[in-house]
Parts: structure tokens; C-alpha cells; sequence
């Protein structure tokens, strides 16, 4: 059987795969409207043309026309239409492109029927201030809490209306120790009283609280631990309160101890010590242990965890002194800082600890070395620290093309896959890459310009889903194979 005769073992993939394909042409897109077994994505093209869009909008797919109103390139007019239209998640995608929408579609949906819509309104940055104001006074809770989570710079007046707001979730949003987005809102300062008063948002309020002696009596004695690791952080703690709050039976509050630059370091050793020590030795909690007890099980599992990716901003600003530290997360920390002398960049890029060298790389991917980049992707192993698993998908470090064709015959996999970042990659490499016995080598060799016909159209037929799609999104795929899959799909 010919190479191109062979069968896609995975068809779905596959058409889904052209439907994002650049090279399709018109004619074949439209073909695609009939398929219903995907998610939509030929409507999510940037080159579709308004006839195109109006014949997606009368097709009334429910997938075909999410996709349509996630497509940033979708004409005014049309979005306009949609938020018409019957399907509260269609109506709901729509928001998630307000950067670009016209504001009659956003007072259209502000008073949307659905709550889903309005949240998704509160929630994103680009809603038009004035028309987000009009949220602080939804008839629902979950529309005014994601308003308080997510617009942290929302003007005063509105954040007091959120602070004072009678529900307890949306309260506790507005003052919270998490928030969605940076800078983290201040309360306004005559509103801490209460707010400390307020089981719901005391945690959120410590760190704007005035620390008189009786209100760091009470903070440092208040059963919730997550208002004690905030008091942890405060920056007017006294010294014989953190030495308290540095032996707290709450591991989280430990490690906020742990945090502070005016912590001594023989506390800090101490701390880090104690921490690890106590947390293998923790049983795991009762079968009949309520909601609070299991919560502070798993934050005193997770503060090993805890310590090696803390983020300490006052290491970052003045990061030479502790390149050397004895803890991952000081190292870390010191390795995102600015303007590191060479020899110091190059301790970190050696660091033992992965975590080190990757964020090391990432902060100065200019100043590593081929020799050095290339152990640096040799040693990477997402297995090993889970908070790694980003440099995975990255292309922070760059090869010259030698090299990457040298990365062709190599025994390591992750290797072998950066060889197609070589846009001249000879056709012998790239068709030797494509009978990889590695799906990932296989997927990034699938859309390169230099892989032979009969390669690319047996990956059309890959065990691999990922592998399949890729070779079907091809641009370098000849238009009557492409015409024949849509045949083989029944369109």
C-alpha cells in the first residue's frame, strides 16, 4: 500500500489538524462546517472571511460558534449578533475577547440574564471600568465576589461597596491573601477595624493593621492559621513575637518566619530544619477529623514544599549575597535579580538544584553559553520537581545549527526533538526523525519544510494522536491530500 493510501488511525486528530492548517484552502474550509465530531476550530481561523462567518453564524453549531466567538479577528458586527444568541457559553466566550470588542456588545451582555456572562465580565481586565462599576451592584453573589477577586485597582468607592458588601463570600474576596491579579487592593485604613473583626477578612487585613499591643496580642492567639502567617509577614512584627510565631504549630507560619530578611539566621536554619523534620513525621489526619483539621494536614505537608519556591523579593533586589545560600528558594530568588555579574550567572547556571539553573537561564538566557545551555537541557528532568515542568514546552535557550543537527542522532530524546528548530535541517535528518520511536520527536519534525512527502503523509497515519494532528496542521501538506482526508472524513 502506498504511503499515502495508508489509513489515519486517528481521523478526528487529523481533521482537526487542518482545520488550523494555514495552507487549506477556501473551499476545503468550508467543507469543514459539516464536521461535528471536534471542538469547532476551523471557525477559529484568522483568514476566514465574512461570507465564511455568515455561513458559520446560519450552521448554529454550538462548538463552530464558540470557537467564532473566541476569534479575535471576528468582524464587529457579528459579535454583536452573538451576544444575542441563545447559549450562555457562546454569549460568555464572547467576554473573554473584550480587548477587542465593541462596547454595544459589552453593555449588551452587562445586563445579560446569566450569571455566568456577567462574572466573565467582572472578571476580565478589559471590561470598560465604567460598565464594570455597574457590577458592584449584581443581584448575585458570585458576580460581585469575582468582581472583588479580579478588578484589584477597582476605584475606592467601589472597593468599599465590595469590603462592606452584607454577603460573606464577596467580602472575603475583597479582602483576601490571595488575589487574581497584582498589585495586591489596600483597604482603606478606616475600614481595617472592622475588617480585623471579621472572621471572613481578618486574614486579608493584617498586613494593613496598625500593630498596637493589643491587637498583636490577639492576631498572635487567633485560632486561624492563616491569619498568624500573615502576621508572620508583617513588616512591623517585633522580634519577641516572630520568635514566637518562628516555633507556631502551624508549618505555614513557620515558613513565613522563615521568609522575612530580619529573621536571624541561626532562626531561619532552625526554622528550615524543623520544618522538614516535623513534616515526615506527620501521621496522616483521623478518618473522622473535621474540614480544619485536614486543611492544616495539607499545609503542613506542603511547607517543604513551600520553602523551596517561596519568591523573596528583597533577595531579587540585592541577590549577591546569597547566590551561595544554603536554601533553593534564597538561590532562586537570587537568580531572577537583575544585572548579576558573569561569574555569579555562571555559579547559578552550575546550581545542583535544577530550579536554580532554570530560572537562572530564563533571567539571563543571553549570558549561557552553548556548552552550558546544552547540559543545562541534558540535566533537565521534569520528573524530579514538578515547579520545573514549564521549562518543558519552553524555547528560552537557543543552538547553533550544527548543533542542532549534531541533536539529531542523539540518544536523548528532548534532544532530538530541538533538532527541527533548524529551518534548514537537511531532508535526510528531518526523514530520519520522523521514524523516531519517540512521539515528541516525531511531532516537532511533522510541520518542518524539509521533510520528504512520503514522510510527512505516514505521520498523517501515526499511532500518536498529537503526532497525526501536527502532520494534518502541516502547511508543506499538498492540498489534494488534504482534499482526500476530508473525502475519507465524509466531507
Amino acid at each position: 500500500m502506498d504511503a499515502d493510501a495508508l489509513p489515519p488511525v486517528h481521523l478526528d486528530d487529523v481533521v482537526d489538524g487542518l482545520a488550523v492548517n494555514p495552507a487549506l484552502p477556501a473551499p476545503l474550509v468550508r467543507r469543514l462546517f459539516a464536521w461535528r465530531r471536534g471542538w469547532g476550530r476551523v471557525a477559529g481561523r484568522p483568514d476566514l472571511t465574512e461570507d465564511l462567518i455568515a455561513e458559520i453564524v446560519a450552521v448554529d453549531d454550538h462548538w463552530l460558534l464558540h470557537a467564532l466567538a473566541l476569534n479575535d479577528r471576528l468582524p464587529e458586527r457579528f459579535r454583536i449578533r452573538l451576544a444575542a444568541h441563545r447559549d450562555k457559553a457562546i454569549r460568555s466566550a464572547l467576554v473573554s475577547r473584550a480587548a477587542t470588542a465593541p462596547r454595544e456588545m459589552l453593555e449588551q451582555l452587562v445586563d445579560d440574564p446569566e450569571p455566568q456572562v456577567r462574572e466573565s465580565l467582572a472578571q476580565n481586565p478589559h471590561t470598560p471600568p465604567d460598565l464594570r462599576a455597574r457590577l458592584v451592584g449584581d443581584h448575585e453573589p458570585a458576580v460581585r465576589a469575582a468582581l472583588a477577586k479580579h478588578w484589584t485597582q477597582a476605584p475606592e468607592a467601589v472597593r468599599r461597596i465590595l469590603l462592606t458588601d452584607p454577603e460573606a463570600q464577596v467580602r472575603t474576596a475583597a479582602c483576601s491573601i490571595y488575589f487574581a491579579h497584582l498589585p495586591h487592593p489596600v483597604p482603606p485604613p478606616d475600614l481595617v477595624p472592622a475588617l480585623l473583626a471579621d472572621p471572613v477578612t481578618r486574614a486579608g487585613a493584617v498586613m494593613h493593621a496598625v500593630l498596637d499591643a493589643d491587637t498583636l496580642r490577639r492576631l498572635a492567639e487567633d485560632p486561624d492559621s492563616d491569619v498568624r502567617a500573615e502576621l508572620a509577614r508583617h513588616p512591623d512584627l517585633p522580634p519577641s513575637v516572630r520568635e514566637v510565631l518562628a516555633v507556631d504549630p502551624a508549618l505555614s507560619v513557620r515558613v513565613k518566619v522563615f521568609a522575612r530578611p530580619d529573621t536571624p539566621e541561626h532562626v531561619r536554619a532552625r526554622i528550615h530544619a524543623s520544618v522538614q523534620e516535623l513534616s515526615r513525621a506527620m501521621a496522616d489526619p483521623d478518618p473522622d477529623a473535621d474540614d480544619d483539621a485536614v486543611l492544616q494536614w495539607c499545609q503542613n505537608t506542603f511547607a517543604p514544599t513551600e520553602l523551596r519556591i517561596l519568591h523573596l523579593p528583597w533577595v531579587t533586589a540585592d541577590p549577591l549575597p546569597h547566590i551561595d545560600s544554603p536554601y533553593v528558594s534564597f538561590r532562586v530568588s537570587a537568580a531572577a535579580g537583575k544585572s548579576l555579574p558573569a561569574e555569579a550567572v555562571a555559579r547559578l547556571l552550575d546550581d545542583e538544584e535544577e530550579i536554580v539553573r532554570l530560572t537562572m537561564a530564563h533571567a539571563a538566557p543571553h549570558l549561557v553559553d552553548p556548552a552550558r545551555a546544552e547540559s543545562i537541557e541534558r540535566r533537565y528532568h521534569p520528573r524530579r520537581d514538578k515547579f520545573t515542568f514549564w521549562w518543558d514546552t519552553a524555547e528560552v535557550l537557543t543552538f547553533p545549527p550544527a548543533t542542532l543537527r549534531r541533536f539529531a542522532t542523539d540518544p536523548e530524546p528532548r534532544l532530538r526533538s530541538f533538532a527541527p528548530r533548524d529551518p534548514d535541517l537537511p531532508p535526510e535528518l528531518a526523514e530520519h526523525l520522523a521514524a523516531d520511536p519517540e512521539t515528541r520527536v516525531r511531532r516537532a519534525v511533522a510541520a518542518h519544510r524539509n521533510l520528504p512527502l512520503p514522510s510527512l503523509l505516514r505521520l498523517l497515519a501515526d499511532p500518536s494522536e498529537q503526532v497525526a494532528q501536527a502532520a494534518a496542521a502541516s502547511p508543506f501538506l499538498p492540498s489534494e491530500h488534504m482534499e482526500r482526508l476530508l473525502t475519507r472524513a465524509g466531507l
